[in-house]
């Protein structure tokens, strides 16, 4: 089947097939990570859909908006490659009203980690991907592990607001030597790549310590280790459902993330623990 590309949601509701439908939704700049979401949905549905939208509701007054990659004709490369079968790269125009109102609250789990840091960024996210499930209705959404609060607020949409979704989590993908892939791992220098390495190798680190005061310890020490080139944002050990901080005594699922601008690069990573009490 040829790929199509909707550009408008008029054009959208003419593409979508009969079947299961999945939806992987993306803000463009396809590399390997965005690949394994669509073989994933391939695997769930009888057809895929990608989203490229660069969202200017999530992105700050002082963010990357305005540089964010576009690289539009090599994404539907990729998509072609992988076998998609439509491509929805509406406008901001076309996706919100001039006069629009309305939106989604995130809620308190929106305000911390990288809400507190990013103000409001939730809530854009959040908006724009109910839009996205209103315009494709997809049986299946798949997004990427490594942005894994925007992973639990999702899910937490959908059970609050009983969307007819199902939301798979895909693992993070990672190149040989750690780094998670990232639309923005482009913006950095030769240099500023090995000071980013810093952030698996903590949480590498971490991740092999047994309790979370040892496991903040031992990550928050290879980040020191990378001096004054590496400006740590946070590293916190959470609930993965809720995001609060876990205790001492935690027991279970718990994710260990980290946040931090290497040059004008803000990069983001975690890891999935399971802790089991002492």
């Amino acid at each position: 089947m040829e790929l199509i590309v909707a550009r408008h949601r008029e054009d959208l509701v003419k593409a979508r097939g009969e079947g299961a439908v999945a939806l992987v939704p993306t803000m463009g700049a396809l590399h390997e990570g965005h690949r394994s979401l669509i073989r994933l949905a391939r695997e769930r549905a009888d057809h895929v859909v990608v989203s490229v939208f660069v969202n200017p509701l999530q992105f700050g007054p002082n963010e990357d908006f305005s540089r964010y990659p576009r690289t539009f004709d090599a994404d539907l490369e990729v998509c072609r490659a992988e076998g998609v079968d439509v491509v929805f790269a509406p406008s901001a125009e076309d996706m919100y009203r001039p006069d629009r109102q309305v939106s989604v609250n995130a809620g308190h789990m929106g305000t911390v980690v990288e809400g507190a840091s990013r103000p409001g960024h939730f809530d854009g996210v959040l908006t724009v991907v109910l839009k996205l499930f209103n315009l494709v209705r997809p049986d299946v959404a798949v997004f990427g592990q490594k942005d894994a609060q925007q992973l639990a607020l999702i899910r937490r949409m959908v059970a609050d607001l009983d969307l007819p979704v199902e939301i798979v989590g895909a693992p993070t993908v990672r190149e040989p030597d750690g780094l998670a892939l990232s639309s923005r791992n482009r913006y950095l220098s030769g240099d500023e790549r090995t000071v980013a390495l810093a952030l698996s190798r903590a949480l590498r680190a971490g991740a092999a310590e047994s309790v979370p005061s040892a496991i903040l310890a031992t990550a928050r020490s290879v980040l020191d280790a990378a001096g004054d080139r590496l400006d740590l944002d946070y590293l916190v050990l959470v609930d993965p459902a809720t995001f609060a901080q876990a205790r001492e005594t935690h027991a279970g699922p718990a994710v260990l993330a980290v946040a931090a601008r290497v040059g004008t690069t803000r990069l983001i990573d975690n890891v999935v623990l399971t802790l089991t009490p002492a």
